[in-house]
This record gives C-alpha cells, sequence and structure tokens, in this order.
C-alpha cells in the first residue's frame, strides 16, 4: 500500500505527511499535519522521520513549533 493511499495512524482520516522511522509503537507510524503538529506541541516530537510529500512540511512544523531543539533526523532513502 503506497502512502498516498494511507490514513494517519492516530486520528484514523488525515492524510499523512510524515512517517515515523523509529516508532515506539509500530502501529503509529503515518501522522497527518494535525496530529503531527499536536505531537510536536505535546514535546513528543518525531525524532527520525521521513517526509512523505516531497515538501518540507514537517521539517516547518518543527522549526514553528518546537521550543526546545532536539537533534533530529530526515531518513534518507
Amino acid at each position: 500500500m503506497g502512502a498516498h493511499s494511507r490514513k494517519c495512524d492516530w486520528c484514523g482520516s488525515g492524510t499523512p505527511i510524515v512517517r515515523d522511522m523509529e516508532p515506539l509503537n509500530s502501529a503509529y507510524q503515518y501522522w497527518c499535519v494535525e496530529c503531527a503538529r499536536a505531537l510536536i506541541i505535546k514535546g513528543d516530537p518525531i525524532e527520525t522521520y521521513r517526509e512523505l510529500e516531497g515538501e518540507p512540511i514537517y521539517g516547518r512544523l518543527l522549526d514553528e513549533h518546537c521550543a526546545l531543539k532536539r537533534f533530529y533526523s530526515f531518513a534518507r532513502a
């Protein structure tokens, strides 16, 4: 199943923009914009990720909403 046909693993309705490459729970790997933003604001951002839309949407969310800068890595194919 391609990422374009998936739904967000958390809310079940949004189109995923990012994939957690090292999830604590394998049932929650794909995140839509709203759920990814909520994770960042909550203080639990995805640390190793892959952007799914071709644009750095998740990277921009980190820049906008993450007060504590930790080391994040973009997973390369």
